[in-house]
């Protein structure tokens, strides 16, 4: 294992790790973006398998989220607005009415505390961070530790830690961008994807929850058995138009423990997602900016594909959803683990 950490500029940090399989994450201690992840294929080729800007500058304007931590609420807050205990909340409206990944003072534009730790089989930074008591709009001041490790196993683990003084709404996730074609060859078109669940939420066309569940059943977003992301991009099902022709949605996990399988036929690469969060959007990257000057690549749509395992905000307004509500003194505990191979 080794770690190596860069000063940059303005309080940035760069860190890089690698284990004994040339597997390397680099990331910034802003935001917690993560800038690159390279990963050989079935022939040992190493390659990039994440979407990161070439210019470093260009993540303080990113409005794609590229990699970033996401926080205190990813998603979407409806209206921009909640209720807790008798009293109203109004986060920052930037996606419309609404409020997406709790807006310019969410935890993407954060410079975090970084102490890097390294042993043996393991080595990773563990970032902390205190949002104070009415930042963003949000109740609580939390004190909040993300802890990234990569071993030889070829594991890269998110750990999410937080607790809050005062009761609040909380769900963390990371907003990385995969292609598992390595460099952007190709599109994500062809990836073949596994979800374990048998629901959705049902979004209205300005892609906020409307409250209904439904049955993956016959339809593009039955991933139970593996399915390529082209089967939704290409069907022209309403749910799949909304979004843009693609996806943009929560699915429910199954299980209390979530898996996701994503394989890549031309380059051999899988890789394995597990956590404990109740379910993952899955984001396909339709709305991408064009053009953008990427690490190998310029921007295009469907460049990458995103699983931000997480709680669903939109429990917020409809029941019957896991809740992501956070007692007061009560621990936020939350994993994924996301582990690459070849076949």
């Amino acid at each position: 294992m080794n770690i190596i950490q860069e000063q940059l500029h303005n309080g940035w940090r760069r860190f890089k790790i690698s284990n004994h399989n040339k597997m390397q994450v680099t990331f910034l201690n802003y935001g917690g973006i993560i800038t690159e992840i390279l990963v050989p294929d079935k022939h040992g080729n190493v390659e990039n398998v994440v979407l990161g800007y070439q210019n470093i500058e260009d993540y303080k304007r990113d409005a794609n989220f590229f990699g970033a931590m996401i926080g205190r609420v990813a998603g979407r807050i409806q209206d921009a607005s909640f209720k807790l205990d008798g009293k109203h909340y109004n986060p920052e409206a930037n996606d419309g009415n609404n409020c997406l990944h709790s807006g310019a003072s969410g935890f993407h534009r954060v410079i975090w505390d970084a102490v890097p730790f390294q042993t043996a089989d393991e080595a990773g930074v563990k970032l902390t961070y205190t949002s104070q008591d009415g930042e963003g709009g949000f109740p609580g001041t939390i004190e909040v530790a993300v802890t990234y490790t990569l071993n030889n196993q070829n594991q890269f683990i998110i750990d999410y830690e937080a607790i809050s003084d005062e009761t609040t709404a909380l769900t963390l996730t990371n907003h990385t961008y995969f292609n598992l074609s390595g460099n952007q060859s190709d599109t994500i078109k062809q990836h073949t994807v596994k979800i374990n669940s048998s629901h959705f939420i049902e979004l209205d066309q300005n892609l906020i929850p409307t409250g209904n569940k439904l049955n993956v059943s016959h339809t593009p977003f039955d991933f139970r058995h593996g399915r390529k992301l082209i089967d939704g991009i290409a069907s022209g099902t309403d749910q799949n138009a909304i979004a843009g022709n693609g996806y943009d949605h929560y699915f429910l996990f199954d299980h209390e423990r979530g898996n996701i399988r994503v394989n890549e036929e031309s380059s051999g690469r899988v890789m394995e997602i597990e956590t404990n969060q109740p379910g993952v959007v899955m984001y396909t990257g339709q709305n991408l900016e064009e053009g953008l000057a990427l690490k190998g690549e310029r921007s295009r749509k469907y460049a990458g594909v995103c699983f931000e395992t997480q709680g669903p905000p939109a429990s917020l307004h409809h029941d019957g959803f896991p809740s992501i509500i956070l007692k007061a003194n009560t621990r936020y505990s939350k994993q994924t683990s996301f582990t690459f191979g070849t076949e």
